[in-house]
């Protein structure tokens, strides 16, 4: 019987009775066309690692690229939900960029790859000069390596800055210097608090319209724009004053629903770390979306997003450890173990709560093997599963 004892907020615990017994049914690599749809994708740990160079599990993380590419989501590789700037060094990074776009031409996958400064130490001032260097350091590698560069949010520019002039001169030198076009990144500062006052502005409209002016500007060098704001009515408005070849890919984990769906105006593709966690679903969603189903559509994504907003809430940049869960959850990983111990961002209550949101998203692959790998997490906080049944 697919029943598990879970805690409550009071101290106590609770039967739980999965509402899914069956998840969806796996869709292919072709479901669907019409939307382009990038998973941030995770990395899974090494538990064993001693933090010297073997942090990462090669197997069971580019085993995940597999699944997800499998599904037809592409894979945005190297990103924050990687734990870029959050434990994962550019050394690791950039091994796990190689790694992955051999992958991806293997099998036929999508990917583009994160180029940051992440190598500059946090808490600095650099000159453009240097900024740029770094820029040019890490688009270089994911180039030669063969895939798109998504163009990061970057920690030392949003230090070192001085005007929005300043964001001009360093991304004019990199697209000026990309062999193809780029998807730049713009990160808000509920996801990295160093990011605040990107764009030159602390205002949103105003740093807006500072970074459409380089969009304009350098149109031809730019494939797309993904934000994540969290805002749904900033996305739309700057969807809608985009030039008319470069794509809005929606990073609001909270509102992508309508967002991918669109209006009269537009739609927004994808680039969001809640698609490395429901990756069947989207992908069958996104498949309903394509052949006019918008019932179907909005019925499983619409499922997702109470999932999404607990995994995303407050403080947003521990969500890292919700996405690990899920995959934890599903069998793609024997372990919860994230690099830095990340794992242990979230409370007992928080993943219990995320357990049942998976279920009732419909999400988890297989309800069975998700209880017992629910169980030696629950007994690690001290919660038995024969004392509950007493």
């Amino acid at each position: 019987m697919s029943t598990i004892y879970l805690p409550a907020p009071d101290g106590t615990v609770f039967p739980y009775q999965l509402e899914n017994k069956e998840p969806l049914p796996k869709p292919g690599a072709n479901a669907f066309h019409s939307r382009t749809a990038y998973a941030a994708a995770h990395v899974v740990a090494n538990p064993f690692s001693q933090g010297k160079g073997d942090v990462i599990d090669w197997e069971s993380t580019l085993n995940y690229r597999r699944h997800l590419w499998s599904l037809g989501l592409s894979v945005a590789e190297a990103m924050d939900t990687a734990q870029r700037g959050m434990g994962l060094r550019w050394e690791d990074a950039k091994e796990l960029i190689s790694r992955s776009v051999k992958e991806a031409k293997a099998v036929g996958g999508g990917i583009a790859c994160g180029a940051g400064t992440d190598h500059l130490r946090d808490n600095e001032h650099y000159s453009l000069q240097a900024i740029c260097e770094a820029y040019e350091e890490q688009a270089t590698h994911i180039e030669q390596a063969g895939s798109k560069v998504i163009l990061m949010a970057s920690r030392a520019l949003a230090a070192s800055a001085r005007s929005p002039e300043d964001y001009d001169d360093v991304y004019g030198r990199i697209l000026n210097q990309t062999e193809q076009p780029v998807i730049l990144h713009w990160l808000g500062d509920m996801f990295d608090p160093m990011l605040a006052g990107y764009w030159g502005s602390d205002d949103l409209d105003e740093a807006m319209e500072n970074c459409l002016a380089i969009i304009r500007k350098y149109e031809n060098k730019i494939d797309g724009i993904k934000i994540s704001l969290l805002d749904d009515q900033k996305e739309i408005k700057m969807r809608r004053l985009l030039p008319a070849g470069v794509k809005m890919y929606t990073g609001d984990d909270f509102n992508y629903p309508s967002l991918i769906e669109g209006d009269e105006a537009g739609y927004s593709h994808a680039l969001l770390g809640i698609f490395d966690g429901i990756a069947s679903v989207a992908s069958s969603a996104l498949g309903d979306l394509d052949s006019g189903n918008l019932a179907d559509y909005r019925k499983k994504m619409d499922a997702t997003v109470p999932l999404s907003r607990h995994i995303f809430q407050t403080p947003t940049y521990c969500y890292k450890t919700g996405i690990v869960f899920l995959a934890y959850l599903n069998g793609h990983q024997p372990h919860f173990r994230m690099v830095e111990g990340a794992e242990s961002a979230r409370s007992i209550l928080h993943l219990s709560q995320l357990f049942q949101l998976a279920d009732q998203a419909n999400v988890l692959s297989d309800p069975e093997l998700s209880i017992e790998r629910m169980k030696p997490v629950l007994q690690l906080a001290g919660i038995h599963q024969m004392e509950a049944v007493k």
